[in-house]
Protein backbone atom coordinates (compact mmCIF):
# COMPACT_ATOMS: atom_id res chain seq x y z
CA UNK A 1 0.00 0.00 0.00
CA UNK A 2 1.40 3.39 -0.99
CA UNK A 3 2.25 5.89 1.73
CA UNK A 4 -0.24 8.69 2.26
CA UNK A 5 0.93 12.05 0.93
CA UNK A 6 2.59 14.27 3.51
CA UNK A 7 0.34 16.81 5.17
CA UNK A 8 0.60 20.20 3.50
CA UNK A 9 1.58 23.24 5.55
CA UNK A 10 -0.75 26.21 5.44
CA UNK A 11 -0.22 29.86 6.34
CA UNK A 12 -3.50 31.77 6.40
CA UNK A 13 -2.39 35.36 5.66
CA UNK A 14 -5.68 36.98 6.71
CA UNK A 15 -7.75 35.51 9.54
CA UNK A 16 -9.37 37.19 12.55
CA UNK A 17 -8.42 34.77 15.32
CA UNK A 18 -9.83 37.20 17.91
CA UNK A 19 -13.24 35.86 16.79
CA UNK A 20 -12.33 32.16 16.74
CA UNK A 21 -12.54 29.49 19.44
CA UNK A 22 -9.82 27.20 20.75
CA UNK A 23 -11.63 24.36 18.94
CA UNK A 24 -10.99 26.28 15.73
CA UNK A 25 -7.28 26.50 16.55
CA UNK A 26 -7.12 22.78 17.25
CA UNK A 27 -8.95 21.89 14.04
CA UNK A 28 -6.76 24.26 12.04
CA UNK A 29 -3.63 22.60 13.42
CA UNK A 30 -4.93 19.11 12.64
CA UNK A 31 -5.65 20.24 9.07
CA UNK A 32 -2.09 21.50 8.57
CA UNK A 33 -2.34 25.20 9.44
CA UNK A 34 0.97 26.11 11.06
CA UNK A 35 0.97 29.91 10.85
CA UNK A 36 -1.49 32.80 10.56
CA UNK A 37 -1.47 36.56 10.09
CA UNK A 38 -4.25 38.45 11.87
CA UNK A 39 -5.04 41.94 10.57
CA UNK A 40 -6.73 44.36 12.94
CA UNK A 41 -10.29 45.01 11.80
CA UNK A 42 -13.77 46.30 12.61
CA UNK A 43 -15.30 44.30 15.46
CA UNK A 44 -18.88 44.56 14.22
CA UNK A 45 -19.94 47.37 16.54
CA UNK A 46 -18.65 50.95 16.47
CA UNK A 47 -16.02 51.63 19.13
CA UNK A 48 -16.56 54.78 21.15
CA UNK A 49 -13.11 55.50 22.59
CA UNK A 50 -9.47 55.14 21.62
CA UNK A 51 -8.89 53.01 24.71
CA UNK A 52 -10.90 50.18 23.18
CA UNK A 53 -8.53 50.20 20.20
CA UNK A 54 -5.52 50.07 22.52
CA UNK A 55 -6.94 47.05 24.35
CA UNK A 56 -7.76 45.34 21.06
CA UNK A 57 -4.32 45.99 19.56
CA UNK A 58 -2.69 44.64 22.73
CA UNK A 59 -4.87 41.55 22.50
CA UNK A 60 -3.83 40.58 18.98
CA UNK A 61 -0.18 41.50 19.54
CA UNK A 62 0.22 39.61 22.84
CA UNK A 63 -2.58 37.32 23.99
CA UNK A 64 -3.62 35.96 20.60
CA UNK A 65 -0.02 35.14 19.77
CA UNK A 66 0.28 33.10 22.96
CA UNK A 67 -3.11 31.43 22.46
CA UNK A 68 -2.24 30.34 18.93
CA UNK A 69 1.22 29.08 19.94
CA UNK A 70 -0.34 26.92 22.63
CA UNK A 71 -2.11 25.06 19.84
CA UNK A 72 0.94 24.72 17.60
CA UNK A 73 0.31 27.74 15.34
CA UNK A 74 2.65 30.70 14.86
CA UNK A 75 0.66 33.94 15.06
CA UNK A 76 1.66 37.27 13.56
CA UNK A 77 -0.51 40.35 13.07
CA UNK A 78 -0.93 43.65 11.27
CA UNK A 79 -1.95 46.94 12.86
CA UNK A 80 -4.11 49.65 11.36
CA UNK A 81 -7.18 51.81 11.75
CA UNK A 82 -9.81 50.09 9.63
CA UNK A 83 -11.47 52.21 6.92
CA UNK A 84 -14.99 51.92 8.31
CA UNK A 85 -14.03 53.56 11.61
CA UNK A 86 -11.85 56.14 9.86
CA UNK A 87 -15.07 58.08 9.31
CA UNK A 88 -15.27 58.90 13.03
CA UNK A 89 -12.61 61.54 12.55
CA UNK A 90 -12.12 62.54 16.20
CA UNK A 91 -11.64 58.92 17.21
CA UNK A 92 -9.50 58.25 14.14
CA UNK A 93 -7.09 61.02 15.11
CA UNK A 94 -6.51 59.45 18.53
CA UNK A 95 -6.02 55.97 17.05
CA UNK A 96 -3.55 57.26 14.47
CA UNK A 97 -1.54 58.87 17.27
CA UNK A 98 -1.07 55.52 19.02
CA UNK A 99 -0.51 53.46 15.85
CA UNK A 100 3.28 53.97 15.55
CA UNK A 101 3.74 52.44 18.99
CA UNK A 102 2.06 49.23 17.87
CA UNK A 103 3.60 49.12 14.40
CA UNK A 104 6.98 48.84 16.16
CA UNK A 105 5.97 45.83 18.28
CA UNK A 106 7.42 42.36 17.82
CA UNK A 107 5.21 40.15 15.66
CA UNK A 108 3.64 43.04 13.72
CA UNK A 109 4.48 42.22 10.10
CA UNK A 110 2.54 44.89 8.15
CA UNK A 111 0.24 47.88 8.36
CA UNK A 112 -3.38 46.85 7.82
CA UNK A 113 -6.20 46.51 7.19
CA UNK A 114 -6.10 49.88 5.46
CA UNK A 115 -8.28 50.97 2.57
CA UNK A 116 -11.81 51.96 1.70
CA UNK A 117 -15.26 51.15 2.99
CA UNK A 118 -17.55 53.88 1.64
CA UNK A 119 -14.72 55.60 -0.29
CA UNK A 120 -14.90 58.88 1.64
CA UNK A 121 -12.46 61.75 2.06
CA UNK A 122 -11.99 60.82 5.73
CA UNK A 123 -11.07 57.27 4.74
CA UNK A 124 -8.51 58.56 2.26
CA UNK A 125 -6.91 60.86 4.85
CA UNK A 126 -6.51 57.97 7.32
CA UNK A 127 -5.25 55.72 4.54
CA UNK A 128 -2.57 58.17 3.42
CA UNK A 129 -1.44 58.80 7.01
CA UNK A 130 -1.00 55.09 7.62
CA UNK A 131 0.75 54.45 4.30
CA UNK A 132 3.28 57.08 5.39
CA UNK A 133 3.73 55.30 8.74
CA UNK A 134 4.35 51.99 6.95
CA UNK A 135 6.87 53.61 4.61
CA UNK A 136 8.78 55.12 7.52
CA UNK A 137 9.09 51.67 9.09
CA UNK A 138 9.67 49.72 5.84
CA UNK A 139 6.56 47.64 6.47
CA UNK A 140 4.38 45.94 3.87
CA UNK A 141 0.80 47.17 3.51
CA UNK A 142 -2.37 45.07 3.59
CA UNK A 143 -5.20 46.86 1.79
CA UNK A 144 -8.93 46.21 2.23
CA UNK A 145 -11.02 46.70 -0.90
CA UNK A 146 -14.62 47.86 -0.35
CA UNK A 147 -17.46 45.37 -0.42
CA UNK A 148 -19.45 47.71 -2.67
CA UNK A 149 -18.06 49.39 -5.79
CA UNK A 150 -15.05 47.10 -5.51
CA UNK A 151 -13.49 47.73 -8.90
CA UNK A 152 -13.53 51.52 -8.56
CA UNK A 153 -12.27 51.24 -4.98
CA UNK A 154 -9.40 48.94 -5.98
CA UNK A 155 -8.31 51.27 -8.77
CA UNK A 156 -8.39 54.30 -6.45
CA UNK A 157 -6.42 52.43 -3.80
CA UNK A 158 -3.72 51.50 -6.28
CA UNK A 159 -3.65 55.08 -7.58
CA UNK A 160 -3.04 56.37 -4.04
CA UNK A 161 -0.34 53.80 -3.30
CA UNK A 162 1.46 54.67 -6.52
CA UNK A 163 1.03 58.40 -5.87
CA UNK A 164 2.79 57.93 -2.52
CA UNK A 165 5.65 55.98 -4.07
CA UNK A 166 4.80 52.56 -2.62
CA UNK A 167 6.55 49.64 -4.30
CA UNK A 168 3.65 47.54 -5.65
CA UNK A 169 5.34 44.32 -4.53
CA UNK A 170 5.10 45.52 -0.91
CA UNK A 171 1.30 45.94 -0.95
CA UNK A 172 -1.44 43.35 -1.15
CA UNK A 173 -4.83 44.41 -2.50
CA UNK A 174 -7.06 42.04 -0.57
CA UNK A 175 -10.57 40.62 -1.03
CA UNK A 176 -10.00 40.61 -4.77
CA UNK A 177 -12.56 38.93 -7.02
CA UNK A 178 -12.93 38.18 -10.72
CA UNK A 179 -13.57 41.87 -11.42
CA UNK A 180 -10.28 43.09 -9.89
CA UNK A 181 -7.58 40.40 -10.02
CA UNK A 182 -6.29 41.17 -13.53
CA UNK A 183 -6.09 44.92 -12.85
CA UNK A 184 -4.18 44.31 -9.61
CA UNK A 185 -1.67 41.94 -11.17
CA UNK A 186 -1.21 44.13 -14.24
CA UNK A 187 -0.05 46.97 -11.98
CA UNK A 188 2.43 44.79 -10.10
CA UNK A 189 0.61 44.46 -6.76
CA UNK A 190 -0.18 41.25 -4.88
CA UNK A 191 -3.78 40.08 -5.19
CA UNK A 192 -5.37 38.57 -2.07
CA UNK A 193 -8.44 36.36 -2.38
CA UNK A 194 -10.86 35.59 0.44
CA UNK A 195 -12.95 32.41 0.37
CA UNK A 196 -16.22 32.47 2.31
CA UNK A 197 -19.13 30.05 2.59
CA UNK A 198 -21.52 32.42 0.78
CA UNK A 199 -20.08 35.87 0.04
CA UNK A 200 -16.73 37.02 -1.38
CA UNK A 201 -15.31 34.00 -3.28
CA UNK A 202 -16.35 30.35 -3.16
CA UNK A 203 -13.69 27.66 -3.67
CA UNK A 204 -15.10 27.10 -7.15
CA UNK A 205 -14.76 30.78 -8.10
CA UNK A 206 -11.23 30.98 -6.73
CA UNK A 207 -10.35 27.86 -8.73
CA UNK A 208 -11.32 29.69 -11.92
CA UNK A 209 -8.99 32.56 -10.95
CA UNK A 210 -6.21 30.09 -10.09
CA UNK A 211 -6.38 28.32 -13.45
CA UNK A 212 -6.44 31.64 -15.32
CA UNK A 213 -3.68 33.52 -13.47
CA UNK A 214 -1.56 30.90 -11.70
CA UNK A 215 0.10 31.74 -8.37
CA UNK A 216 2.53 34.59 -9.04
CA UNK A 217 1.70 37.40 -6.56
CA UNK A 218 -1.48 35.51 -5.59
CA UNK A 219 -2.60 34.86 -2.01
CA UNK A 220 -5.62 33.02 -0.64
CA UNK A 221 -7.12 33.50 2.84
CA UNK A 222 -10.22 32.80 4.92
CA UNK A 223 -10.60 36.21 6.62
CA UNK A 224 -12.57 34.13 9.14
CA UNK A 225 -14.23 36.48 11.63
CA UNK A 226 -17.40 36.87 13.72
CA UNK A 227 -19.63 36.45 10.66
CA UNK A 228 -20.54 33.30 8.77
CA UNK A 229 -17.05 32.14 7.86
CA UNK A 230 -14.87 29.04 7.99
CA UNK A 231 -11.24 28.96 9.24
CA UNK A 232 -10.64 25.80 7.19
CA UNK A 233 -11.73 27.16 3.82
CA UNK A 234 -8.17 27.57 2.51
CA UNK A 235 -7.61 23.87 3.25
CA UNK A 236 -10.91 22.97 1.59
CA UNK A 237 -10.14 25.15 -1.42
CA UNK A 238 -6.79 23.41 -1.90
CA UNK A 239 -8.60 20.05 -1.82
CA UNK A 240 -11.00 21.36 -4.46
CA UNK A 241 -8.08 22.53 -6.61
CA UNK A 242 -6.40 19.14 -6.33
CA UNK A 243 -9.59 17.46 -7.50
CA UNK A 244 -9.52 19.77 -10.51
CA UNK A 245 -5.98 18.75 -11.38
CA UNK A 246 -3.76 21.32 -9.67
CA UNK A 247 -0.30 20.07 -8.76
CA UNK A 248 0.42 19.68 -5.05
CA UNK A 249 3.84 21.37 -5.24
CA UNK A 250 2.24 24.44 -6.85
CA UNK A 251 -0.47 24.53 -4.20
CA UNK A 252 2.13 24.27 -1.43
CA UNK A 253 3.84 27.37 -2.82
CA UNK A 254 0.50 29.17 -2.94
CA UNK A 255 -0.44 28.52 0.68
CA UNK A 256 2.99 28.71 2.34
CA UNK A 257 5.79 30.15 0.23
CA UNK A 258 3.77 33.02 -1.24
CA UNK A 259 2.61 34.61 2.04
CA UNK A 260 6.12 34.27 3.48
CA UNK A 261 7.52 35.91 0.35
CA UNK A 262 5.10 38.82 0.75
CA UNK A 263 5.54 39.48 4.47
CA UNK A 264 9.23 38.50 4.48
CA UNK A 265 10.85 35.51 6.16
CA UNK A 266 13.01 37.70 8.40
CA UNK A 267 9.98 39.68 9.51
CA UNK A 268 7.82 36.60 10.09
CA UNK A 269 10.54 34.74 12.08
CA UNK A 270 8.69 31.44 11.92
CA UNK A 271 10.30 28.70 14.05
CA UNK A 272 11.88 26.05 11.82
CA UNK A 273 10.28 23.20 13.74
CA UNK A 274 6.97 24.97 14.34
CA UNK A 275 5.36 25.93 17.63
CA UNK A 276 5.17 23.15 20.23
CA UNK A 277 1.69 21.65 20.39
CA UNK A 278 0.89 21.28 24.09
CA UNK A 279 -2.78 21.42 25.19
CA UNK A 280 -1.76 20.94 28.83
CA UNK A 281 0.46 24.01 28.68
CA UNK A 282 -2.35 25.86 26.92
CA UNK A 283 -4.71 25.18 29.79
CA UNK A 284 -2.10 26.28 32.32
CA UNK A 285 -1.36 29.45 30.37
CA UNK A 286 -4.97 30.48 30.11
CA UNK A 287 -5.69 29.60 33.73
CA UNK A 288 -2.83 31.78 34.92
CA UNK A 289 -3.98 34.63 32.71
CA UNK A 290 -7.47 34.44 34.12
CA UNK A 291 -6.08 34.80 37.66
CA UNK A 292 -4.82 38.26 36.72
CA UNK A 293 -8.44 39.40 36.43
CA UNK A 294 -9.89 37.70 39.50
Amino acid sequence: MADSPALMRYLDPHIHCFSRTTDDYENMYLAGVRAVVEPSFWLGQPRTSAGTFRDYFESIVEFERARAADFGISHRCTIGLNPKESNNEHLAEEVLEMSPEFLARDGVVAAGELGFDEITAAEERALRAQIAMAQERHLPILVHTPHRDKHRGAILLMDILEDMGVDPTSAIIDHSTEETTKAILDRGFWAGHTVYPQTKLTPERFANIFFEFGIERILINTSADWGKSDPLLVVKTVAHLERRGAQRDVLQKLVWDNPIAFFGAERMKLPAEGEPFDPVAANATHSSLRKDFV
